[in-house]
């Protein structure tokens, strides 16, 4: 089986925006180029918009090439302005060096550090040559290369010179000239040649190259993919919840998994193609049962596997499918403690008083009116006259009551209207 070239894989996933040199085809057909692309540590964790970059490498590997995973670990203590619109808030060096620590486990779920030879993929921290740099042999050295003319026209300079009273300090300002070195240290240490990274990063990838023209004597090149938006404008990468993390702790598997699942129809095959490395045949049979079925949501079931997977592996993945099913079923009494917890944070709920569940408990006619199930007491009624409330996935009846029986692993009832409408009930 011959593993498709770099840029024409990226090409058809739409992952590919700019390149800075047409000679880059015949550079890439000779295997074992050297890449990297960095990752500076704002948070022990990543995001799924981090995640683009690392398959950018991933990519990269699978086509015949070295892939080099940079930590910021110096550049970190000092921040990309790049999409920013305030100054980021410097942190300590050890929440920086706790968050690399953190971070790099999350990088083998995609890149294969095992391999050897031609796709041999390292990873490293610009901490380690960044904070032994002398201020005077940096400015000497390396600040004489660049020209604040041109930093200054840079996006992610002007927008910040432009958009704000205060502009942007002179620590950010000076982002660019670290990167740059980066590019222009693993060039001469490692023989890295590619920079890989957002749009957002095409003036800083620039200086990078002109650097190592201009210090090492050496051709250098950069590719970028284009920034991820969702079709409606609104920001990729976010939930109801926030962020949406690549580790268990701070966006759960079964959250995760519902993020992907509820993937718009007008996004699915994108995202089919710039998050899964599912081949062509692959996506093209799913695009065709989007346009043909869109009512079997193929495409989103298999994205949220895919992705679900790949991060928290194949048991995570198999129950929080089994609990995205439960809760489109209404099946959720056989579900374990954790998983109805994590289902019960992403809905509406209703904290009883304490004492409220004693004796015999408290009739669902009256509890239905301070939930969102209902908006008053004849409606709720109604509602249990036509055997339209369900609770913990059963049929309740016109006289039936919450106990604390009802609550599953002592912990949460959960009520359900109709196909969708949900509410949890906890116990103060």
């Amino acid at each position: 089986m011959t593993t498709p070239g770099f840029l024409s894989e990226l090409s058809w996933r739409g992952l590919l925006h700019q390149t800075t040199s047409d000679t880059l085809p015949a550079y890439l057909s000779t295997p074992g180029r050297v890449a990297y692309a960095g990752f500076d540590p704002t948070a022990d964790s990543l995001t799924v918009g981090n995640y683009v970059a690392m398959k950018l490498l991933a990519h990269w590997q699978r086509a015949g090439h070295r892939p080099i995973v940079l930590m910021g670990g110096g550049t970190g203590l000092i921040g990309d302005p790049s999409g920013k619109s305030a100054e980021r808030q410097l942190m300590t060096p050890e929440l920086v060096e706790h968050n690399v620590s953190r971070q790099k486990e999350i990088f083998a779920r995609v890149i294969d550090f095992s391999a050897a030879g031609d796709r041999a993929a390292k990873m490293v921290n610009n901490g380690d040559w960044l904070r032994n740099l002398g201020y005077i042999d940096l400015l000497r050295d390396v600040g004489k290369h660049f020209s604040v003319n041109q930093m200054i026209v840079r996006d992610s300079v002007k927008s910040r010179l432009e958009g704000r009273e205060q502009g942007i300090s002179y620590t950010e300002f000076s982002y660019m000239i670290l990167q740059a070195y980066d590019f222009l240290h693993l060039f001469r240490t490692a023989g890295c040649t590619v920079q890989l990274g957002g749009a957002d990063q095409w003036g800083n990838i620039v200086s990078g190259i002109d650097l190592v023209r201009r210090m090492a004597q050496g051709e250098a090149y950069g590719i970028t993919n284009p920034l991820v938006t969702k079709s409606d404008g609104t920001k990729f990468g976010k939930s109801e919840k926030g962020a949406v993390w690549l580790t268990a702790d701070r966006t759960s598997p079964f959250r995760f998994h519902q993020y992907w699942l509820n993937t718009a129809d007008a996004d699915v095959v994108r995202f089919l193609k710039w998050f899964t490395f599912l081949p062509q045949e692959r996506v093209a049979e799913l695009e065709r049962s989007a346009a043909e079925r869109p009512q079997e949501r193929e495409g989103q079931r298999v994205l949220a596997n895919e992705m679900t997977e790949l991060f928290h592996g194949a048991t995570e993945r198999a129950n929080a499918e089994s609990a995205g099913k439960a809760l489109f079923s209404g099946e959720v009494a056989s579900l374990d403690a954790r998983t109805i917890a994590e289902i019960a944070e992403d809905l509406p709920f209703t904290v009883l008083e304490p004492g409220e569940l004693g004796g015999e408990g408290v009739a669902l006619l009256d509890l239905l009116p301070r939930t969102t199930l209902a908006a008053s007491k004849r409606e709720a009624r109604d509602f249990l006259a036509a055997g339209a409330v369900l609770v913990n996935g059963e049929k309740a009846a016109a006289e039936a009551r919450l106990t604390p029986a009802s609550l599953l692993h002592g912990q949460v009832a959960l009520l359900r209207r109709g196909k969708k409408n949900w509410h949890a009930v906890r116990a103060g």
